[in-house]
């Protein structure tokens, strides 16, 4: 019965030597229990590895626990080659001699997985490593393009600002109608390019990590954006654009950031919107929180658009313009209102048209 069993079953002496084998065990070396017992060792038997680790391992834990479990080492066959097994061993005294009794498992099924296991592991371990490198590469050539597009933008102010001082001084001269005319263009294509800069650095600095710079003071809220309305309107001078107010008292903000952020949402308006209706700033005030909003009349953004719209270079619609920035208006909308503690927000129906707005906390 034993010479049948499933596996190979081997006793051996203290030293290795080969007391009994069954015939499970030789026909899988394709030895004959005769070649095998007293005259040579188990670990006669081992690969070259197999022996190192059987006289540092195997022998020490097997005298000091008594006991060894699912070791896997490799046996050389007859003709040469190698079979991957699995053993068990347990030491004790047999007629006052110690001797070791041994159940071997061929393990070729399982040798096989382990090595496609590993190999696959190398494989993933490769493609993280490659994945890595990709990642680490285009963070630092966004990092660069980003520290780049704000040294620019910085750089252009100076040339900018000139334009715009030459325009003034033409203007308080004796031009003609037409001059006049061009110098209002000039006037409004700097300010327009002023403001792409002032976006475009805001961009920077909130990409970089940094979020943008708020300095928080006691301010007139309607009074402000009645200002910033006023002003405008001066852009804007062929569009009715009005101004609601609900509540009242002071709040804490930055108030040049809060012109910023309704000047982009009333560009957004003005360029999206129904060129023939007006566009709406509403101020609102209660106990614990303010709020702008910016409505206009037109085609409503889709649905699964809105979302997104907050993200940078993201347009609620895929129709081209000239008259259309590069998509950061609304992001940087999104930085002033977080700077502020606070939350934006997106409506858009064919009934109620679109409205682009920020809640933000009072004090």
């Amino acid at each position: 019965m034993l010479d049948a069993a499933a596996c190979g079953l081997v006793q051996t002496a203290d030293d290795g030597t080969f007391l009994r084998a069954n015939r499970t065990f030789c026909q899988w070396l394709g030895v004959t229990a005769d070649a095998l017992v007293g005259r040579r060792r188990f670990q006669d038997l081992l690969t070259m590895g197999g022996r190192i680790f059987h006289q540092t391992h195997w022998v020490p834990l097997l005298r000091m626990q008594g006991s060894i479990s699912e070791v896997k080492l490799e046996l050389t066959h007859a003709d040469g080659g190698a079979i991957p097994t699995v053993l068990n061993a347990i030491r004790h005294l047999q007629g006052g001699v110690m001797v070791h009794e041994l159940a071997v498992y061929v393990a070729r099924d399982r040798d096989k997985y382990e090595r496609e296991l590993l190999q696959s592991r190398r494989r993933l371990e490769a493609l993280v490593a490659e994945a890595t490198r990709h990642q680490a590469e285009a963070k630092d050539r966004a990092v660069f393009a980003e520290q780049m597009i704000g040294i620019v933008s910085h750089d252009l102010r100076n040339p900018l600002s000139a334009i715009s001082m030459a325009t003034a001084l033409l203007s308080r001269g004796e031009v003609t109608a037409p001059q006049q005319r061009l110098l209002g263009n000039i006037t409004r294509s700097t300010e327009r390019a002023t403001r792409l800069i002032a976006d475009l650095l805001d961009f920077t600095q909130a990409r970089l990590g940094k979020g943008l710079p708020v300095e928080r003071r006691a301010i007139d809220l309607h009074r402000t954006v009645a200002e910033a309305v006023d002003e405008l309107r001066l852009l804007y001078p062929a569009r009715v654009l009005r101004h609601d107010r609900a509540g009242a008292g002071a709040c804490a903000a930055d108030a040049n950031r809060l012109v910023q952020l309704i000047g982009n949402l009333v560009s957004n308006a003005m360029t999206y919107g129904t060129p023939t209706t007006p566009v709406t700033v509403r101020s609102a005030i209660d106990e614990t929180s303010f709020s702008l909003a910016i409505h206009n009349e037109g085609p409503p953004i889709a649905a699964e658009l809105q979302a997104g719209l907050f993200q940078p270079m993201t347009r609620g619609t895929d129709a081209v313009s000239a008259s259309r920035s590069v998509g950061l208006g609304l992001f940087i909308v999104r930085e002033i209102a977080r700077a502020h503690d606070g939350t934006t927000f997106v409506r858009s129906t064919v009934a109620e048209g679109t409205t682009f707005g920020a809640v933000l906390p009072r004090t």
